[in-house]
């Protein structure tokens, strides 16, 4: 059975139903992700999470990865409907050797796929190219087969979103906490399964927006890193003068934050926040950010005693990374939080609890924290549909050869008060620019000087 190559992602398994993904081809997909971690665990039966989102197409392609993971002698931990982050917390809670969840994140409703991760000793492994994708993606083509058993099992679960939220109320040692008017916009999506968990203990005056499971997100596309979605929530969060609002993604593995002023919080100054907090509780821990941008986390994380290190952008490379230098948390310029105690995985119930923590223990409103945690500025992703990636690299490397340069994620370029960053992007055709500068003058002059160079080099996409 032929499989659209293209299916394979950098970081998960994503294409559109059903012309790229079926019933009919998902099942050898399934087959070969599960030949795989036989392999890496040393194991015949495994025992699997699996889990499955909200879209139209998930419950058929659930049922064809649960009736294929019992034929091959699978036990599985049924979660159920679940974000991804939920998902990630099961495996390890759970005690399971791996997990998959159907799902397509924040992509249009006709997409769907899987990401699935391995439990290691230091926290899970999410696969993706630079852990196992590309394995997976031959033994798939190629038509792996495994011997059928009829000894799988299936255990359902309840009550895992309680455990989630219980897991997030210990690590910040159970604050208490202020009741917030909060409002609230999951596009539909799976946001809002933890956000309802979170409103049965912690204290909160929740305004749902958009607040039914659809997968035909009838209002918007769940994708908070287009500035359209985010406009009626931040309308809202005026109108009825809440302290702050929630922008979850499709599968709920990236928040966008809103302040009381109605304008977006910049991640880094949220990776901020939350770090110093940690840093407090968990003194000289480590902390990882991509290298998009660091400036901001690199100072305030010296600032309160920890040490910082870098990853590639990409939530597989965070995770691992993790892993490797035992981080307590991670963040991500696209709005990506990680957390040790959830295997290293994404978990926004920790982060809106730990922002909760401090807005009440602080007493100051989101946007004035915020700013007391800024340290440098940043342009904001910028992206280019382009045919000629390569050549912009290479005349970026030649064009600023005076600063320090660095190829762990596309082309980086440090000088003592800027820097900036091309890479291309691991789910979609694009190359994705990022500058940021100790102070606003220097970003917004490089910004336009680096924008115009790469247009000028540019061969746009037809």
């Amino acid at each position: 059975m032929n499989i659209d190559p293209s299916i394979f992602k950098s970081y998960d398994i994503r294409g559109i139903y059903p012309t790229q993904i079926n019933e009919e081809n998902f099942g050898q997909v399934v087959t070969a992700i599960y030949a795989f971690f036989q392999k890496k665990t040393g194991k015949e039966q495994i025992t699997l999470v699996v889990g499955t989102d909200m879209r139209i197409s998930s419950p058929a392609l659930f049922k064809v990865a649960t009736d294929t993971f019992l034929s091959l002698g699978a036990n599985l931990v049924d979660v159920g409907l679940v974000s991804t982050p939920t998902f990630y917390f099961a495996i390890t809670h759970y005690d399971c050797d791996a997990g998959i969840q159907v799902t397509a994140s924040h992509n249009p409703k006709e997409w769907n796929g899987l990401k699935f991760a391995l439990k290691l000793p230091n926290g899970i492994l999410k696969i993706g190219k630079p852990t196992g994708m590309e394995e997976i993606k031959k033994m798939a083509a190629e038509g792996v087969t495994l011997p059928k058993r009829d000894n799988g099992t299936v255990r359902r679960i309840q009550g895992v979103y309680d455990e989630e939220v219980n897991n997030g109320l210990n690590l910040w040692k159970n604050p208490q906490i202020n009741k917030f008017k909060i409002v609230a916009d999951p596009a539909n999506a799976m946001g809002i399964t933890y956000i309802n968990a979170l409103e049965k203990k912690v204290p909160m005056d929740l305004i749902r927006m958009n607040f039914e499971l659809d997968g035909n997100f009838p209002v918007h596309q769940p994708d908070p890193m287009q500035p359209k979605n985010l406009v009626d929530l931040q309308k809202r969060v005026l109108e009825v003068k809440a302290d702050l609002g929630l922008a979850p993604d499709g599968d709920g593995d990236r928040l966008f934050i809103i302040d009381e002023k109605g304008e977006v919080v910049p991640p880094p100054q949220i990776i901020g926040i939350l770090s110093k907090e940690l840093l407090k509780q968990y003194p000289g821990s480590t902390i990882v950010v991509d290298q998009k941008y660091y400036f901001t986390a690199k100072i305030i994380v010296e600032e309160n005693g920890g040490k910082l290190e870098l990853s590639p952008t990409g939530h597989a490379f965070i995770t691992a990374r993790m892993g490797e230098v035992n981080a307590i948390f991670a963040g991500e310029a696209s709005a990506h939080y990680y957390y040790k105690v959830t295997g290293n995985a994404e978990s926004q119930v920790c982060t809106i609890i730990g922002l909760l923590k401090v807005l009440t223990e602080e007493g100051k409103p989101l946007s004035v924290l915020a700013e007391e945690c800024r340290r440098s500025y940043e342009s904001g992703e910028i992206n280019f549909e382009v045919t000629n990636a390569q050549e912009i690299f290479d005349a970026l490397k030649q064009k600023y050869n005076d600063g320090q340069f660095s190829d762990m994620d596309g082309v980086t370029v440090t000088y003592p008060t800027w820097k900036f960053n091309l890479r291309a992007s691991g789910t979609e055709p694009l190359i994705r620019f990022n500058l940021e500068a100790y102070d606003k003058e220097t970003m917004e002059k490089k910004q336009t000087e680096l924008i115009n160079f790469i247009k000028s080099v540019a061969k746009e996409k037809v």
